[in-house]
């Protein structure tokens, strides 16, 4: 496979996920900026967790629950907003169209279409609520058709392998953040059960909890379910574990150092535990976990595509580009 083809479709699955992703960290963001004496450091933990916090305070506005959501919705010229991940999703698979079916490349084509026409006044109109869980659905339709209709080749697994290694990402930093700011106990005593609770269910995780740990919410536990459950699909375990098989699959002698790094991850995720591996520094461990996801990101990129041949999400085709936003609506056919 070519180079920019593997780099296109590993591109398009990351940003399918990162759209998803920054949909339900909002999803959380709302409901923590409702909970009594919410700080602004709070209110501004989407901000942090995706280092956006500069570019939104080069915007002159004020930081706000609804001012940070219609940021990171809309705002075009950040590189992680939903507009922008949908936006370079679609200029990705355009890239792969021949590639990809064309029942996937209707989805991305038809999601993109409809983004372009939201605007603050359309979203506040419908409510935040329903937007993001429109760009959740259309991120679970984009996987089921990949899965559905995708020949399981090295296409296939280039697409899963972006969306796997960026919602390992994810997971680590919605823990993360939260972690910083919400570990010491409140008044109670026991750690703040509401934005737990929120985190838990933006990482579709919740209900799993329950089943196993009971209604008490534990830090410790939440630890070892969000990072060290196999079975839980968001977990970073179950998420190293995919990129493991996924590797696995796709040919060629250059995955070997890329493939060590990934098993060094998942071992430490499945012979550890909460308490005795992260409850200690657990922020700067978990920060250093995120540097090493940062570096699988790097070996996949130096194993598969050479730097002067990648056709990066950040730096595809203005031509295509051009295109999607002009809407040209007829490039289905």
């Amino acid at each position: 496979m070519l180079s920019r083809t593997a780099s296109s479709l590993f591109w398009m699955g990351r940003y399918m996920e990162r759209a998803e992703n920054l949909a339900r960290l909002l999803d959380v963001s709302q409901q923590l900026a409702l909970m009594p004496g919410a700080s602004s450091d709070v209110i501004a933990i989407p901000l942090d967790a995706i280092d956006q916090r500069e570019l939104f305070d080069a915007t002159g506005n004020a930081i706000s629950s609804d001012e940070i959501a219609y940021f990171l919705m809309l705002h075009e010229e950040s590189p992680s907003s939903i507009m922008s991940s949908l936006r370079q999703a679609r200029a990705n698979a355009h890239v792969v169209r021949g590639t990809i079916t064309s029942e996937l490349w209707e989805s991305l084509n038809a999601t993109w279409l409809e983004m372009r026409l939201n605007t603050r006044a359309k979203i506040r109109a419908q409510g935040q609520a329903r937007f993001l869980e429109w760009v959740k659905e259309r991120s679970h339709m984009y996987r089921g058709i990949l899965i559905g209709t995708s020949q399981r080749n090295d296409a296939y697994l280039f697409a899963r392998l972006g969306t796997d290694l960026e919602r390992a990402d994810n997971t680590t930093r919605l823990f993360r953040y939260h972690l910083e700011a919400f570990a010491a106990p409140d008044q109670t005593g026991r750690p703040s059960y509401y934005a737990w609770a929120a985190l838990l269910r933006a990482l579709s995780a919740y209900e799993a909890y329950r089943d196993t740990y009971g209604d008490s919410l534990r830090v410790s536990h939440i630890g070892d379910m969000l990072l060290m459950r196999d079975d839980l699909p968001r977990s970073l375990l179950a998420c190293f574990s995919d990129i493991a098989q996924t590797l696995e699959g796709i040919n060629g002698e250059q995955s070997r150092e890329v493939r060590r790094r990934v098993a060094q991850i998942q071992a430490q995720l499945r012979y550890g535990s909460w308490d005795s591996d992260f409850a200690q520094d657990a922020v700067a461990k978990l920060d250093d976990i995120l540097v090493q996801i940062s570096d699988v990101g790097e070996a996949i990129e130096q194993a598969y595509w050479a730097t002067d041949e990648v056709v990066a999400a950040d730096a595809v085709d203005e031509a295509v580009i051009g295109a999607v936003t002009a809407g040209q609506s007829q490039s289905n056919a």
